[in-house]
């Protein structure tokens, strides 16, 4: 059974406007048979027939869908709290999210909203972090393989910047997990709109 919350919502709504399933067939130009399985939650209706059956039941596709859709706050919170992987390697903070999100894209509440923020917020965490992680490799490399242990100001100052950096994405992460597992707003900055989900 795919989506029991659909198939519900569609019955009903077919209910409420005095039709039967044949009159619906009827009118949306689908096939008995389709509404029967439809109705019985055996197939999920998509694209074409989708619309057709929002059409006939006088509501848009995606108030139809937005019935289905499940919340699911512990999902979110660890879409969020995935993102946390950027500190074993910086790529991986919205590589992580990015996967998660695909795979449970439309089938959770707000779930294209907070990972889309957080994906978008992560790259531009990342283009902001990048000059600082290739001084860091630089400097580095100069200590293990050229046996250079001075640090200059400049060299150290970047250093401090680029901690700060990652506390400051940690503090974002941690924070935006309470936010969203007492059902509150995401807020990251700065995200540059890369992706809009």
């Amino acid at each position: 059974m795919k989506n029991l919350e659909l198939s519900k919502k569609i019955k009903e709504l077919r209910t409420r406007k005095g039709l039967s399933q044949e009159e619906l067939s009827e009118d949306s130009g689908l096939s008995l048979r389709t509404i029967q399985r439809i109705e019985n939650g055996e197939t999920e209706p998509r694209g074409d027939s989708l619309k057709k059956l929002a059409n006939s039941l006088g509501v848009s596709p995606d108030e139809l869908i937005d019935w289905a859709i499940q919340e699911n706050r512990g999902y979110l919170v660890f879409l969020n709290l995935s993102s946390l992987s950027f500190v074993l390697f910086p790529l991986l903070g919205f590589l992580i999210p990015f996967i998660m999100l695909s795979a449970k894209k439309d089938k959770i509440k707000d779930i294209n909203m907070i990972g889309s923020s957080l994906v978008n917020y992560q790259i531009t965490w990342n283009l902001i972090a990048l000059p600082f992680l290739i001084s860091f490799f630089y400097l580095l490399f100069n200590i293990v393989f050229l046996h250079n242990g001075m640090i200059s100001m400049s060299e150290l100052i970047t250093q401090l910047i680029l901690i700060l950096l990652y506390l400051y994405n940690l503090t974002m992460i941690l924070i935006n997990s309470v936010r969203i597992y007492n059902n509150k707003k995401v807020k990251y900055f700065p995200r540059i709109r890369f992706m809009k989900i």
